[in-house]
């Protein structure tokens, strides 16, 4: 029979009604107990038929209670009596088919070695375990985050099955585990930030501004978690080559998308950073767990590919999955995953996201409701955090035509003094060709003025001269020159006078 359940929640546990002789157990017990429990749970399961997901599954809570002396269905323990939960294990045991994740492999990652229990360095109070072959984290969660998750599973479903390679967290089992009158749920994810490889910066954003600087006691550990504004500080921006950036901004805008639609919001991004020209960690053993087991889709660098084929990474890969990128002069391996989707926006983070507007900048909070969440999210990352690399090819070309010019220049600097001689030359050769005052005079710097025509007028010349003055009749201006004295007294006079259109002469234009 199962406890009824009430009062606190603390650090991801909840505390029933459990009577006075009964002591609390142990963290050592409780890790034991979920550690046997996801044992039991995985192994009956593979007595089951395969079959098809159906709607039921989804909802679907297996209840088995482990007495520490043992059942004729459960193994004897030494710790204390619980009762185990398991959710839709039908489902879940699709989504590790899904990832590549054998049932052996599985047990042997959960079951073989005690838990490493990890720093938790964001608001919630949740627990975190590791496998000790790097493969899995374990974090304890609240009721109504375990809630929730069971009512977005068939969605998680559709989503994995359109496309498993997403950054988004992928979860391989949800369990309940009640003990001595303590309550922990906890579900199984993906581990983002492989402990084999060194992490020299980790963050938390989230894309607000609105208290995302890490705490001072944060700011003392060996391995601090900074948030938005520190990376602000400290970096530039990442830049990527032009394929891995497109890569990744369209999975992070799909994931996006996937989880506005579930409402979700208040969600993060979890960045490591491994500096490559720096010293490495001792890569431990995860080379040699992952020679027996790999799980699909699992590096940040599966996750964003697209529907290229990824290859098998070998057992001695450096990378560990990390995708390339660089910051100044240093190359880096850059780890990242969604994490803490489990917040919907709820009546309760409306509330929240109300209060805080009242003292602070709306926008820049991080509960906000989900669609501006996502937007804010990409922009921030897209536009600060991960940055396109310039291309050689465009650098290469901008060369090219730099050179181009200077040539070019070049060219002109030496052609000019040649340009100018001719140009004198030509004004020589039309002073010596000038006729006194009987011709008019033309440049090429002026179109508009006569050719030069000898103005001792034929019966024939002028019938031309009169045909011409008609076709210039609705032209603004005629500038005549000096040899026009002839047709008056002073030339000043007949040149002023032909130009304003006030004229004796017969040939004269007829301005209309």
């Amino acid at each position: 029979m199962s406890t009824t359940t009430a009062d606190s929640v603390e650090r991801g546990t909840k505390s029933s009604k459990a009577p006075k002789d009964h002591k609390k157990p142990t963290a050592a017990a409780l890790k034991g107990a979920i550690q046997l429990g996801i044992g039991y749970a995985v192994g009956n399961l593979s007595s089951k038929p395969d079959r098809d997901v159906l709607m039921q599954d989804f909802s679907m809570v297996e209840s088995v209670f482990l007495p520490s002396e043992g059942s004729n269905l459960t193994p004897a323990h030494h710790y204390p009596d619980f009762r185990l939960k398991t959710y839709a294990p039908l489902a879940f045991r699709y989504f590790r088919e899904l990832f590549g994740i054998k049932p052996d492999d599985y047990l042997y990652s959960m079951c073989n070695e005690p838990l490493i229990e990890l720093t938790n360095p964001g608001a919630s109070s949740s627990w975190f375990y590791l496998t000790s072959d790097d493969e899995f984290i374990i974090k304890t969660v609240q009721h109504k985050e375990a809630e929730f998750l069971q009512k977005l599973l068939p969605g998680y479903y559709m989503n994995l099955n359109q496309n498993p390679r997403t950054l988004l967290p992928k979860f391989y089992g949800l369990y309940c585990i009640q003990c001595s009158g303590v309550t922990v749920r906890v579900v199984v994810m993906n581990n983002v930030l492989p402990r084999a490889m060194k992490m020299h910066y980790k963050y938390d954003l989230k894309g607000s501004s609105y208290k995302r600087r890490a705490s001072r006691k944060e700011r003392l550990k060996s391995s601090p978690t900074f948030k938005d504004l520190d990376f602000q500080e400290m970096h530039e921006g990442l830049h990527f080559d032009p394929d891995t950036y497109s890569a990744l901004m369209k999975t992070l805008q799909r994931d996006c998308r996937v989880l506005e639609s579930f409402k979700i919001m208040d969600y993060s991004l979890l960045l490591g950073i491994h500096v490559s020209d720096r010293k490495q960690l001792v890569r431990a053993n995860r080379c040699d767990s992952r020679k027996g087991q790999k799980v699909l889709y699992s590096t940040a660098l599966e996750s964003i590919q697209g529907n290229a084929k990824a290859s098998e990474p070998a057992a001695d890969d450096d990378t560990l999955g990390g995708i390339p990128a660089q910051h100044k002069d240093e190359k880096l391996l850059i780890f990242l995953g969604i994490i803490d989707i489990l917040q919907s926006y709820r009546f309760i983070k409306k509330v929240e996201h109300s209060w805080k507007a009242l003292v602070h900048d709306g926008d820049t909070v991080s509960v906000h409701r989900p669609g501006f969440y996502a937007d804010r999210f990409l922009r921030f990352m897209g536009s600060i955090v991960f940055k396109k690399m310039h291309s050689l090819r465009g650098a290469s070309s901008k060369r090219k035509k730099n050179s181009f010019y200077a040539v070019k220049s070049a060219s002109q600097e030496f052609l000019s003094p040649l340009k100018e001689e001719k140009s004198e030359e030509k004004k020589a050769q039309s002073l010596d060709n000038l006729d006194g005052d009987c011709k008019l005079y033309s440049s090429s710097k002026q179109p508009d003025l006569l050719p030069r025509v000898s103005f001792e007028p034929t019966g024939n010349d002028q019938e031309d001269l009169e045909n011409s003055e008609a076709r210039r009749a609705s032209s603004s201006t005629i500038a005549l020159d000096d040899p026009l004295a002839s047709l008056s007294g002073s030339p000043a006079d007949s040149e002023l006078d032909v130009y304003l259109g006030h004229t004796d002469s017969p040939r004269g234009p007829s301005w209309s």
